[in-house]
């Protein structure tokens, strides 16, 4: 069996077995009803697909809809239960979501679908329609509702900070600082047509191909911090995990690296000097 059938095999068994887990544990009618919030909102977003064939939109929501998940179990446990740290997560959380969704609707709006989603719908032809919801929709709605699942623990205690928060703040700002900086300076590059083709390694693609994914994931280390004040915090490890392992060997390293690989022939050179994820100094 080969790493990719793996790693498909352990995901599967992640979206099969986590429900079992999240709906008979301490949260369980939250959880539900979280569960129901999202597949509610990602069913509305499959229709806008199907009106404007553009299934890719999915991408844009994907921070949103973990600030609007996020905002729904705030309310449901109340506001003025949060506490300090509580409310810090939440705005930590907003901030990062919302800055992502606009990032990718400024870079996607208006230029046609991804060109994963529109050879699927070139492979799957009429069938698309309804297949796009169970492998688009359903597929991420399931995986947002996990990994999001941090967040009824972390809001469940209230109180000031401490250590394990401050922790956590300095893992999502250095997390935030790599993918927002990593987002502009790569639309930048990209904005120059005189770049067409090139490889970007300069700021912070110096030291990692993907910025923004090492960003991305270490934000959500931060995000665990806080889930740890509770009793069964840890039991919540795999929430970070599973974001580190979709970034790093799904939908983000593994995937886009393929791509470049066939289009960029410098990509090469740049994979042999420059660390995959975690931000090192370049080999030359």
């Amino acid at each position: 069996m080969s790493r990719a059938q793996v790693i498909r095999l352990l995901l599967f068994a992640l979206i099969i077995l986590m429900p079992v887990f999240l709906l008979t544990g301490t949260f369980s009618s939250l959880f539900l009803n979280g569960f129901l919030v999202t597949m509610g909102a990602l069913t509305l977003l499959w229709l806008l697909s199907l009106a404007i064939k553009d299934a890719s939109i999915i991408d844009i929501y994907w921070g949103c809809g973990f600030v609007i998940i996020a905002w729904f179990y705030a309310y449901s446990i109340g506001f003025e239960e949060l506490g300090v740290r509580g409310q810090v997560l939440l705005g930590m959380i907003s901030l990062w979501g919302l800055r992502l969704g606009a990032y990718l609707a400024k870079r996607n709006l208006g230029k046609g679908e991804d060109f994963r989603y529109a050879q699927w719908r070139k492979d799957n032809g009429q069938k698309w329609w309804w297949l796009s919801f169970f492998r688009v929709f359903l597929l991420q709605g399931a995986l947002l509702w996990i990994i999001s699942s941090i967040y009824v623990p972390a809001f469940s205690v209230g109180g000031g900070l401490t250590w394990l928060e401050y922790l956590g703040i300095g893992l999502w700002a250095v997390g935030f600082f790599f993918e927002a900086v990593g987002d502009y300076q790569m639309m930048s590059f990209k904005s120059n047509p005189d770049n067409k083709g090139k490889v970007m390694d300069k700021g912070l693609w110096k030291y990692t191909r993907h910025p923004n994914y090492f960003g991305d994931a270490l934000l959500w280390w931060g995000f665990f911090c806080f889930c740890l004040a509770h009793p069964d915090g840890l039991q919540y490890l795999y929430a970070p995990a599973l974001m580190t392992l979709l970034l790093v060997k799904v939908s983000g390293v593994a995937m886009l690296e393929r791509t470049l690989k066939q289009t960029k022939p410098k990509y090469a050179d740049y994979i042999r000097r420059t660390s995959a994820f975690i931000p090192m100094p370049p080999k030359d």
